[in-house]
Parts: structure tokens; C-alpha cells; sequence
């Protein structure tokens, strides 16, 4: 997961649901699985937009407001967007790049007696914003097939350092969030893609990507470090919230039009 200007999502299935808001590609490392890429134009720049008019500029303040608003956020969900975005195709008007939701009833346990409705009166936006993207993320890795939970999560970018951040993807997600343990994470996969190839190239057959660095990932660049533990008991509850989520997403898309 890179928490960068954009967002990315990240991830290896063994059963690719393909669809148009996002990519599949045969994994060059596993002949056996494939990989998983959604893409969202909102990331750092919105969350960072939120912190400047919220939170006085200040991350460490904004680090503040996240545990004022109880996990799920009684229910309130908001979608922020200051530029068009991928994921899902939505446009942006002058007149407003926020929609704001609560679910009434909602407990967590069930969705059968929620209602959702659409309300103008500001909530909690450090929470809602980054809950948001998290919740949209796990969504749409759900419906490309990525496993869920997913054995961990490794977050790179420049929100990655951004702990109370980590922490809600842990429990929105329902795993571990790591680091890794150097920041240019791009240039390192191009090292390794480059080491295995040569590997291959030498055996004179298809080795597993393993071999690289197994029994001595410890002593590599590729070593990471625990960020985040989930509070397990959240996990489906975010599960529901992910599912109403979803169904706003069309709806919006159906109303505003995609890009």
C-alpha cells in the first residue's frame, strides 16, 4: 500500500476478479498467481487539504483529532475528492468535493435496520477522510480477489511514517502493517526484479522469487519492521461499513456521471 500523492493498493491472488476500475497482471514472480493494482488520484494531497483546514497545518495536531472520533465514527462516513478521481470515477465540481454520510442504527453487528442519508452539517474529517480511503481500499481489493484479511500489509510513501494513520489501516484491513526498512521502494523492486532475472538466466530454468532472499531477509533491504496490530474486534464490523460504502460509490456514480 504507497500513501503518496496518489494511493496505491498492492496485492497478490490466487483468484483474479478483473474489472474495469482496476488492473490484473500475471505475476512475473509466481507463474501460479496474479497481481492486483487499484489506483486513487485522491491520497496524500486530500488527506493533506484536510490537515491544512482542520488541523492548522500541523500533523501532529491532526494525529490528535483521529482518536477524538471512536473507531467506525458513529456511523458518519465522508467522501473527499480535490481532483477527479480513478477509483470510483468520480468528477470534481466547484460547488462541492465532499459528500457527507451518517448510518443511522448502525451498531456494527448488523446492517438490517440502517438507513443512510446524505447530510450537509460538517463531522469529524481527520477520521472520516482517512477511515474513508481505507474502507474504499478494502472494498475494491475484495472485489478484484485479493485475500481478505490479507496475511499483512506493507505501507510505503510518505504517509507511511504517519503511525495513528498505519494503525487505521490495520483495523480496517484486519492485519499487521509494516514498513519497510528504506523509503525508495521503487528502485529497489527494479533491483530485484533484475537479480531474479539474472538468477533465472544462470539456473537456466524458472526459480522461485524466494530464493532470493529466503532464511536472510533479516540482513536485507528487505527486512520490515511491525507498525501496526489490529483490534481484531472491528474487523467485520468495518466489514458492514465497507459493504454500505460500496453501494454509496455506485450511487454517487450514477447520479454525478463518471469522468
Amino acid at each position: 500500500m504507497s500513501l503518496g500523492t496518489s494511493d496505491t493498493v498492492f496485492g497478490i491472488t490466487d483468484d483474479p476478479q478483473p474489472g474495469l476500475e482496476g488492473h490484473v497482471f500475471p505475476n512475473p514472480v509466481d507463474t501460479k498467481s496474479y497481481m492486483v493494482m487499484l489506483c486513487y488520484k485522491n491520497g496524500s494531497l486530500t488527506r493533506e487539504d484536510i490537515r491544512n483546514r482542520y488541523a492548522d497545518g500541523c500533523w501532529d495536531r491532526f494525529n490528535q483529532y483521529l482518536p477524538l472520533a471512536k473507531p467506525l465514527n458513529g456511523g458518519k462516513m465522508g467522501f473527499y475528492y480535490k481532483e477527479h478521481e480513478i477509483l470510483p470515477p468520480l468528477p470534481v465540481y466547484a460547488c462541492s468535493w465532499f459528500h457527507r454520510y451518517i448510518l443511522d442504527n448502525f451498531t456494527g453487528d448488523t446492517l438490517e435496520v440502517v438507513s443512510v442519508r446524505e447530510v450537509e452539517e460538517d463531522f469529524d474529517p481527520a477520521r472520516a477522510v482517512v477511515e474513508g480511503q481505507f474502507m474504499s481500499m478494502r472494498g475494491h481489493a475484495e472485489r478484484f480477489g485479493m485475500p481478505s484479511p490479507p496475511k499483512r500489509l506493507i505501507a510505503t510513501g510518505g504517509a507511511s511514517v504517519n503511525r495513528p494513520i498505519l494503525y487505521i489501516a490495520a483495523c480496517v484491513f484486519g492485519c499487521e502493517v509494516y514498513t519497510v526498512q528504506r523509503s525508495d521502494s521503487a528502485s529497489l523492486g527494479a533491483a530485484l526484479r533484475a537479480a531474479h532475472g539474472w538468477l533465472c538466466s544462470k539456473k537456466g530454468t524458472f526459480v522461485p522469487f524466494s530464493c532470493l532472499y529466503e532464511k536472510k531477509s533479516e540482513n536485507t533491504s528487505l527486512k520490515c519492521k511491525l507498525e501496526a496490530i489490529p483490534d481484531i474486534t472491528l474487523v467485520s464490523k468495518y466489514g458492514l461499513m465497507v459493504k454500505k460504502r460500496l453501494e454509496i460509490e455506485n450511487l454517487l456514480v450514477e447520479k454525478l456521471g463518471s469522468i
